[in-house]
């Protein structure tokens, strides 16, 4: 077979786009927050993660306009050399006080910050302990830390017996990093944090928490899952992205100073990658101000899921029950996941479809995301339209699930 053979053999989008079912790569000509234009029609928006609905907050606007012309568009090289401003370090600073933590590195995307901080602080013989449900950034990572000689132990998802089954085989005085999502990304449970704390303690081992999806949500002051949990003075590392809460693009990570410094000069990520631009931090430098002023922004995201949550369970949906701003509604199979996003999407509402093999078989599902800009009208709109279409494909009466 020769390299590219399975590029010109695979037909699985073609037979969607054929079908007119085909859910991806759908472009958005306007956005307002909640509401969007796409196609030339208003669409309610219940797949962004934009949590905090701050994407069109004018102070984000013009703090990323205020930097696009005191800087230009680009730092034009590494963080390492010609590529760090003087905005990249007052963010650093600020978004490592707001988590409590000594020290802070962004990160030109979520994606890069997950998996540069992993690999350069692995070594041959240690091992990583990774949860199965984990990010694909956190994946990554984990992969390339074989090329050094690491260990990867995948445990069951949230499960901490098995992790400490997994923990217990692991030879005396070796290293360890227990590595999870605070919230994760594809059915929005939260993270057994006390577990993994515990287990941590009881081995010697370090944690390292992706919050992609908690940070702003969860927590006092939106804080996120490790402050959720009180655990900010033991989790070791806390990795994060701009592009949810903080509507912008990068990553950062905050620790201790010592292993921060550490990662400034060793990880690849952030050495052979343009760093940050100055728009993109100064963005998200606004929305963190934002949330600092206004925490009741993350109490509003949470109620507004809750409100869907509540209304598709209490409509007779196969719902996954959670507490962050992700509402995953099961419907089991590839083509009747496609049918159920194209009906809702005529009628006016977009979400995320999620097939194989992104998910196991049987859990297909619709993966709705609120924002703390979504109004009631616009939230009763997306239940109403769920139940029209429930009932019209016989997909109502079903029972909730904890996953």
């Amino acid at each position: 077979m020769g390299l590219f053979d399975k590029c010109y053999d695979y037909n699985s989008a073609d037979i969607a786009k054929g079908k007119g079912i085909y859910p991806y790569f759908r472009p958005i000509q306007e956005s307002e927050g909640p509401v969007v234009r796409m196609e030339g029609r208003k669409v309610v928006m219940a797949g962004s993660n934009n949590y905090l609905g701050l994407t069109s907050h004018p102070r984000v606007k013009e703090a990323a306009i205020a930097a696009l012309e005191k800087y230009g568009s680009s730092c034009s090289g590494s963080r390492f050399l010609t590529g760090t401003i003087d905005l990249h370090i007052e963010m650093e600073n600020k978004i490592a006080k707001f988590l409590g933590k000594e020290a802070a590195l962004l990160f030109s995307t979520g994606y890069q910050a997950g998996q540069g901080v992993i690999f350069p602080l692995i070594s041959k013989g240690d091992y990583i302990l990774s949860d199965k449900d984990n990010h694909a950034s956190i994946v990554a990572g984990n992969l390339m830390s074989t090329a050094v000689g690491a260990h990867i132990v995948r445990y069951k998802h949230n499960d901490m017996k098995d992790l400490e089954n997994r923990l217990q085989k692991i030879p005396d005085g070796a290293n360890k990093l227990i590595v999870t999502d605070g919230v994760f990304s594809a059915h929005g449970l939260v993270v057994d944090m006390k577990g993994i704390v515990e287990l941590a303690k009881k081995y010697n081992a370090q944690t390292l928490v992706d919050d992609a999806h908690g940070f702003g949500v969860l927590g006092p002051n939106g804080k996120g899952t490790v402050h959720h949990f009180g655990a900010e003075n033991d989790v070791d590392l806390i990795v994060c992205t701009f592009s949810k809460t903080l509507a912008s693009i990068g990553g950062f990570v905050v620790g201790d100073e010592r292993v921060i410094n550490y990662l400034k000069h060793k990880s690849p990520a952030l050495i052979f990658s343009a760093s940050p631009t100055p728009a993109s931090v100064a963005a998200a430098s606004a929305a963190l101000d934002i949330l600092i002023e206004q925490p009741e922004l993350a109490t509003r995201v949470r109620k507004n899921a809750d409100r869907v949550r509540k209304g598709l369970r209490e409509a007779g949906y196969y719902v996954i029950d959670g507490e962050a701003a992700i509402v995953p509604v099961i419907i089991g199979d590839d083509e009747k996941t496609f049918t159920i996003w194209k009906m809702l999407y005529d009628e006016g509402v977009f979400v995320n479809a999620f097939i194989s093999p992104a998910t196991p078989p049987g859990m297909q599902m619709l993966r709705t995301s609120y924002m703390a800009s979504h109004e009631d009208k616009h939230l009763d709109f997306i239940i109403d339209k769920f139940v029209k279409v429930g009932k019209q494909l016989g997909l109502l009466n079903k029972e909730v699930v904890t996953h």
